[in-house]
């Protein structure tokens, strides 16, 4: 308190200005929220790569399977038996197809949001709610591809090696086109369920990153 001449008694303000190397000022008591997103700026771009690869992946996985098609000859005892060659004669690459096809349109699906987001220049880090059910599709979507391809891979080992008990001979050697393409389909599969398990990554990252939202 300081008094002037006139005997009245007035207050003396202070004001304590904030440090020079001080960026930013807290008022107490007001939320702070925090997000570590941002300090990841590349982030973005990683998750729209996954997604591509993915997308490609799944599709190359569904062509070179349904193109998997050969019609031979197999000789046994000198006895010509024809023998012809489709993806759909089995239940395993059936699934491989099915789901490869499902991952496609998962994948592409998230792109065009990606995209929508891009045109009308909104920030494309999703949600806390929007990167749950991200991360709830990619393990899903994941898990499934490597069951379609570990499924897919026993049936096409077994056409490549036979049964070692039986006399049922290699029939990869009169249909190598079935055997290869039926191959590079499930080496396919497999990596699309990399890089979905690699978007699952990002969207823990995302998760650990958004805070009070």
């Amino acid at each position: 308190m300081g008094s002037i001449g006139n005997g009245r008694s007035v207050s003396v303000v202070g004001i304590q200005m904030p440090p020079a190397g001080s960026k930013t000022v807290v008022e107490p008591g007001l939320p702070v929220t925090t997000s570590l997103v941002p300090t990841w700026p590349r982030l973005s771009m990683i998750m729209v790569a996954t997604r591509a690869a993915a997308l490609m992946m799944a599709l190359l996985s569904v062509s070179l399977m349904v193109s998997s098609k050969q019609q031979g000859i197999l000789t046994i005892f000198g006895i010509e038996i024809p023998l012809y060659a489709n993806w759909s004669f089995s239940y395993s690459l059936q699934f491989l197809v099915g789901m490869s096809a499902a991952t496609a349109a998962y994948s592409l699906l998230h792109l065009l949001l990606i995209a929508h987001k891009a045109v009308k220049k909104v920030p494309v880090v999703p949600s806390r709610r929007q990167t749950w059910l991200l991360f709830a599709g990619d393990q899903v979507f994941s898990l499934a591809m490597m069951s379609a391809g570990s499924a897919a891979a026993a049936v096409s080992n077994l056409n490549r090696t036979g049964i070692r008990h039986t006399a049922l001979p290699n029939f990869c050697k009169p249909l190598p086109r079935f055997c290869d393409l039926s191959a590079a389909s499930i080496a396919c599969a497999f990596l699309s369920c990399a890089f979905l398990a690699t978007s699952a990554v990002i969207d823990v990252i995302w998760l650990s990153g958004l805070r009070d939202e």
